[in-house]
């Protein structure tokens, strides 16, 4: 491999690294959700940041009395939230592939730029169904900017994959039935 491929491989394995250290991190804080909101109330409070932001500082105890009220008496409903998280670790996963080989796997890539595609008609629909604040569903689209590493690599692979290319000479052509002698 030369210089310029090495280096693009490079850069593709740095994104893809914080692509997926972001990722494992947004979906591990799913686990201790009950505490974490717990915690984030209580900070918000002793800060008096209701004083400069009252709607989130009473949305933020809003959700942590549901939470509460939740974990004690439907704790099963909370193993959703430990199945989003083991969702995020898994689909994090799945970037090994791109890591070890990017232009085989830029299927992946691919796909992670489709879902961050989904989170728009996810947070605008199921949003106000769920009567989820608008300053919330900002946040929730904010996810969408996974986006940009993704691109980034998706651009840097295909630029490795033409390098590729250029490095390997022409293919030989590949056999069709007329070309292919069967007699012998």
């Amino acid at each position: 491999m030369n210089t310029e491929a090495s280096a693009l491989l490079r850069r593709i394995r740095a994104w893809l690294i914080f692509f997926v250290v972001a990722l494992v991190l947004s979906g591990a804080t799913a686990f201790p959700l009950v505490s974490e909101v717990r915690l984030l109330d209580s900070l918000l409070a002793a800060w008096h940041v209701g004083d400069w932001f009252p709607a989130f500082a009473e949305w933020i105890s809003h959700v942590r009395a549901g939470l509460d009220a939740t974990d004690a008496s439907y704790p099963f409903v909370l193993y959703g939230t430990d199945w989003l998280a083991f969702a995020h670790l898994v689909i994090a996963a799945a970037f090994w592939g791109p890591y070890r080989d990017p232009v085989r796997n830029i299927w992946v890539i691919q796909f992670g730029l489709i879902a961050c595609a989904g989170i728009i008609p996810l947070a605008l629909i199921c949003g106000p169904i769920r009567g989820i604040p608008w300053g919330w569903t900002l946040i929730d689209l904010a996810f969408t900017l996974g986006a940009i590493p993704l691109w980034i690599v998706l651009r840097l692979i295909r630029r490795l994959e033409a390098l590729q290319a250029q490095t390997a000479g022409p293919k030989p052509p590949t056999p069709t039935p007329a070309s292919v002698n069967l007699a012998g």
